[in-house]
């Protein structure tokens, strides 16, 4: 990807103004080359006649459950699922609700380690296949990479969207396609057939509360590339993808996970902006799209959430794109989807929308009701249920779980955290890390004028499966490099004691100081703590974590090197370390614009900014 194919600014963009036959002919065919050839359209089609009511609407639901096995959880897990959703296990979720899809998740202790997965995913297609109608289920989950990652080590653990963003400017898209297919082939070998990602948002507020490291970048041509490469590796690699959060949730300054944000843009902005990663995603054939909860009055004057909106998922998704895909809600149980409509109502809303999976409600037995009910009633016909399944059955043919629905340990053994894909995560890692600011040629640091470096700073949650807390990650691999480095956790907000507590741990026997920093703002106090420590003399760098943002907000503190490293992985901390002690040059250039924190309408360091040495 070469610098011109990056797309102006947001500034100027935003300035510039129920028989089998009747089943298979109710959604357009897709391309011959798409479609099974063992399953046919007539043949998904007998299946779906041949089910009754409370199934077809079972297939519509993706649903959360406790536990690491799917028959026999832990009795925390049997209780945490009685109270939840009325059942003990996994198989009985599924016995009671016909369903077609199982989301996975880390805090329900559904992702211990590869095996354990393998065997839960196994357990739910016997439940799955025992049904009467014999659908295998789509096991699905949120591995983006970076910040967000459901399954940890010894899974391989890649760069984030930013990451990935920052260096592509060196080597094209293919890094992108690469991590993809290394991400797919691991979550397949666990029997993961679904992953709800690429992010194809454009993330052009650094406010962004929800989206800012999980997007590649600013830039709609930079991002719309990347988000092709990854559904090509995603789904070559037998996974299906799901591109979100359509219409595009990049600029919003509220969370959907707890409030309804609404976006402003005008049509055009929206084509200009919003609309280019999600053609690419089309056109490139992605399997699923996943709405968003947010407004949008261009698209939708009568204000409802896009997850619900029919002129935005039918009219401009399915008829204006050309959409012919599974469309799939962000989870049904956030906050923006629930401001306008009561849980009874949301999934009944949502598929006359025209949304096919319903992700996760808050309340299984109201949200399965109500759909059943609306089919009695008349408000939903059975056969807008059959459009649906159809397409989900599509997908679940496309991705090879009617013939191949079961995994074993051996191909996890083969697949997950293997050698190869190790050394290819470090490697795509070493492209991504930015040097913005190197005052005085700091790094790479000195193992003769910097041998003691002290680490300090922000210790945010880790990703699953990641081996500690960032400071210590860092302390333990400058060790490994040969300085002596100590770690002193300050958190995200440092209290003046332990600024005191830092300060002087630097003065009693460091030669440098290293500082990780999370999300910095205005009123931060990791300011002065920067600012403090710079104030002994001794040299500082700062790492960012997160946001590449930071650097503006830490203007004046007198530190004299500046990196971003878009997550805190393992493997993104191992490229900053590589940086840090000149084992490699750093590669990345920022995939999005830093304004000046004193004044927003001025550019820091404009998109692709990154210094070499």
């Amino acid at each position: 990807m070469s610098e011109n194919t990056f797309e102006p600014s947001r500034r100027a963009l935003l300035g510039a103004s129920a028989a089998a036959v009747a089943v298979a002919a109710s959604v357009a065919p897709v391309a011959a080359a798409e479609r099974p050839t063992a399953y046919s359209d007539a043949r998904l089609g007998r299946i779906i006649s041949g089910m009754t009511l409370p199934e077809k609407v079972g297939q519509l639901f993706v649903m959360r459950v406790y536990g690491h096995s799917a028959t026999a959880p832990d009795q925390a897990d049997v209780d945490a699922n009685l109270k939840d959703l009325g059942v003990r296990d996994a198989a009985e979720l599924i016995a009671k609700y016909h369903l077609g899809g199982i989301i996975y998740f880390a805090w329900a202790h559904n992702t211990r380690d590869p095996h354990q997965i393998a065997d839960l995913s196994n357990g739910i297609q016997r439940a799955g296949l025992a049904e009467r109608h014999r659908v295998p289920l789509l096991v699905s989950t949120d591995q983006e990479h970076g910040i967000v990652a459901r399954v940890g080590k010894p899974a391989t653990l890649l760069p984030g969207a930013m990451a990935l963003g920052a260096g592509a400017f060196r080597r094209g898209a293919r890094d992108a396609r690469e991590a993809a297919r290394i991400a797919g082939a691991e979550l397949l070998a666990m029997g993961i057939r679904q992953n709800y990602a690429p992010d194809a948002d454009v993330n052009v507020d650094p406010a962004n509360p929800v989206i800012g490291v999980r997007s590649f970048g600013s830039e709609p041509r930079a991002v719309a590339e990347l988000v092709a490469a990854q559904v090509r590796g995603y789904q070559g690699a037998g996974v299906a993808t799901a591109a979100k959060h359509f219409p595009g949730h990049g600029d919003t300054k509220d969370d959907s996970h707890d409030q309804l944000p609404h976006i402003d843009h005008t049509r055009e902005e929206w084509e200009a902006l919003d609309a280019p990663p999600f053609r690419a995603a089309i056109a490139a054939g992605i399997d699923s799209i996943m709405t968003a909860h947010i407004v949008v009055p261009s698209l939708d004057p009568a204000l409802d959430p896009a997850t619900l909106s029919r002129p935005i998922l039918t009219g401009v998704l399915r008829e204006q794109l050309g959409y012919r895909g599974v469309v799939v809600t962000d989870s049904l149980g956030m906050q923006g989807v629930r401001t306008k409509y009561g849980d009874d109502r949301v999934p009944v809303l949502a598929l006359k929308a025209g949304c096919d999976q319903l992700l996760n409600p808050p309340n299984l037995a109201v949200a399965w009701n109500a759909v059943l009910a609306a089919v009695r009633s008349g408000e939903l016909t059975e056969s807008r249920l059959d459009e649906s399944i159809l397409r989900i059955l599509r997908l679940k043919a496309r991705r090879g779980l009617f013939d191949r629905p079961y995994v074993t340990h051996r191909g996890v053994d083969r697949t997950v955290g293997v050698r190869g894909h190790l050394a290819a995560a470090d490697r795509i890692a070493d492209a991504t890390t930015t040097l913005l600011v190197n005052e005085g040629g700091l790094v790479p640091l000195s193992r003769r004028e910097h041998r003691r470096v002290l680490v300090v700073g922000a210790d945010p949650a880790s990703p699953s499966g990641t081996t500690g807390p960032p400071t210590a990650v860092l302390a333990r691999l400058l060790g490994e490099a040969g300085f002596t480095a100590t770690a002193l956790s300050t958190g995200s907000a440092p209290t003046p004691a332990k600024i005191a507590e830092a300060v002087a741990a630097a003065r009693a026997g460091a030669d440098a100081v290293l500082v990780a920093t999370r999300n910095v703002s205005a009123t931060s106090a990791q300011r002065t703590l920067v600012r403090e420590l710079a104030a002994t003399g001794l040299p500082v760098a700062v790492l960012a974590l997160q946001n590449p943002y930071d650097v503006a907000h830490l203007a004046g503190t007198g530190a004299r090197a500046h990196l971003a490293a878009y997550s805190w992985t393992d493997v993104e901390l191992g490229a900053a370390v590589r940086v840090l002690t000149g084992r490699t040059r750093p590669a990345g250039r920022l995939p999005v614009p830093v304004q000046r924190a004193d004044d927003p309408t001025k550019v820091l360091f404009p998109v692709g900014h990154g210094l070499r040495r």
